[in-house]
């Protein structure tokens, strides 16, 4: 939803009503990820995609019913059904898609959900997709890790003291233990960063089973850290960036660190690297999903700052830039420093994967390819030398 939330706030606060389909679950090799949607509006246009233009036409199709009826439906496609072939599903995935219809009336708490998005605060919703009975679906739970805290206009709204807003919820599900089992699970897809559907029993038993809800857990965007001011910076800058991370550029010198050299970072600091990182994991802004690349290639810069990186107990990924030669003088500093072989084992050194790259933009790619590759348990090798699925 995230990446077609303008387009839906628009038509929203424009008084529109807005079909709405959404990835829930995937299985095999389906294209897009549990949290992927597509919007139909009131003037006929798609916005987004639901699986990289196999089923585009036959959702569309539904969220139009969906809007006449008003009757939210959870649909799948795939190579089980016998009209997948119809509906273009050909690349052997399973998909459940939830359509429903959004306006100011069925979703009055998404200019809030927005704004919380917007301003970078940890929200989840969760949405219930399957229930033995029909009144409980479509309802949703808003879910926020502190207290309540709504801001309109600048303005910090007070929520009502009453049981919609307790133990950082809005809205219900059904029943005070449903709500509550949710939210414990909703937190922890928060802290990972994770949509997912998850189910239970009819009135949220543990064990249970009828009840399938699905949650948006839309945390802030994780952190790309990348210390060193230098051209290679900038394009590891820019690549992290069209990935979705919050780029931060660091070095002590302030001649390089400047917004102007690196116009695609989210903030340029200008700080000793190892006390800045020391800093922002003090203050509870280092978590495991933060990237640290080291691209100074300096030991006065890399040493004291890679001692604060491989002790950190949250990240996810450390690398740092360097030939051979400067690798294996890097490593025997840092022993001299007291790191041990356990921590020096989490180093990413020299970055990147081989792809021959020559360039701050190809380097930057073969930078990123290793982020990802260790995100998602990929190989690195050629997919046409590799079996089993493509999408884990």
């Amino acid at each position: 939803m995230r990446d077609v939330l303008p387009e839906l706030m628009k038509w929203w606060e424009a008084g529109e009503t807005i079909g709405v389909g959404t990835v829930v679950a995937t299985f095999q090799s389906a294209p897009r990820p549990p949290g992927a949607s597509m919007l139909v509006g009131a003037d006929g246009t798609a916005v987004g995609s639901v699986s990289g233009g196999c089923v585009e036409g036959a959702v569309y199709e539904l969220a139009e019913s969906v809007v006449e009826s008003g009757q939210p439906v959870l649909e799948r496609y795939g190579v089980s059904d016998d009209d997948a072939f119809a509906v273009g599903l050909t690349c052997g995935g399973i998909l459940d898609v939830w359509v429903e219809k959004v306006n100011r009336e069925t979703f009055p708490e998404l200019a809030d959900i927005a704004a919380d998005i917007e301003a970078g605060r940890p929200v989840a919703l969760a949405t219930v997709i399957e229930h033995p009975e029909p009144a409980w679906l479509g309802r949703r739970l808003v879910v926020r890790p502190d207290e309540i805290e709504i801001v309109r206009d600048g303005t910090v709204v007070d929520p009502p003291d009453s049981q919609q807003f307790r133990h950082g919820l809005s809205g219900s599900l059904g029943s005070d233990r449903a709500d509550d089992a949710v939210r414990d699970d909703a937190l922890g897809l928060l802290a990972a960063g994770h949509n997912a559907t998850l189910s239970y029993g009819p009135d949220g038993e543990r064990r249970g089973e009828g009840m399938r809800v699905f949650v948006w857990a839309f945390a802030p965007k994780p952190r790309l850290l990348v210390f060193g001011a230098i051209d290679f910076a900038a394009a590891v800058a820019r690549v992290g960036s069209f990935l979705g991370y919050h780029v931060t550029v660091c070095d002590a010198r302030p001649v390089f660190a400047t917004t102007s050299r690196f116009p695609e970072a989210d903030e340029v600091v200008v700080d000793w690297p190892h006390r800045y990182l020391a800093a922002e994991a003090d203050a509870g802004n280092i978590d495991a999903r933060t990237i640290v690349t080291v691209l100074t290639h300096d030991p006065k810069f890399d040493v004291p700052l890679l001692e604060v990186a491989l002790r950190l107990p949250e990240v996810a990924y450390v690398g740092a830039m360097g030939s051979r030669r400067t690798h294996e003088d890097r490593l025997a500093r840092l022993r001299e420093a007291g790191v041990s072989d356990a921590e020096i084992a989490r180093l990413s050194s020299p970055i990147g994967l081989d792809l021959g790259a020559r360039t701050p933009e190809e380097t930057a790619i073969s930078i990123a390819a290793e982020i990802i590759a260790g995100r998602w348990g990929g190989s690195g090798e050629p997919l046409g030398v590799t079996e089993g699925r493509i999408h884990r």
